[in-house]
């Protein structure tokens, strides 16, 4: 009589690892979705503060400026190191801050400042794909998407 040695196959380990590796392939893409909205909670927070920052300098100014950092600017910048790109068309530093999420600042042209209102841009390749995310705000606070990175 033969006696069997306790242990797995290696027919039992092999599906044990398709199932893991299959398990994977469900979980990851929505595991990558999630984080990149995760990202895209610091645009809302930030865009607001921008918003904020534009409200009081109309408040002292009579009208909405372009310039973020700087002499004679909002003095406004995010906290720590952002994702995604702020503010408005113009020079790196002065009129946006360059976030980590790459250097597509073509999406600023949308904004401006002027006396009685003002678009402020945020953007961000958020999953790499060479296609920004682009989000503005206004002087009434409405946030917009304008080219959702996240769609595809």
């Amino acid at each position: 009589m033969m006696h069997k040695k306790p242990g797995f196959t290696l027919v039992e380990l092999m599906v044990v690892v398709a199932i893991i590796a299959l398990l994977s392939l469900i979980a990851l893409p929505k595991y990558w979705r999630f984080h990149a909205k995760a990202k895209r909670a610091e645009v809302y927070l930030n865009l607001s503060a921008l918003h904020t920052a534009e409200k009081l300098y109309w408040a002292e100014h009579s009208k909405y400026n372009d310039k973020i950092l700087g002499p004679d600017s909002l003095g406004w910048q995010p906290d720590g190191q952002s994702n995604y790109t702020y503010g408005f068309a113009g020079t790196p530093n002065v009129n946006f801050v360059m976030g980590k999420l790459g250097k597509d600042t073509g999406a600023l042209s949308q904004s401006h400042a002027g006396e009685n209102d003002f678009i402020a841009v945020a953007v961000g390749d958020i999953d790499g794909d060479g296609k920004p995310d682009v989000i503005t705000i206004n002087e009434n606070r409405e946030i917009k998407i304008v080219q959702d990175d996240l769609s595809d």
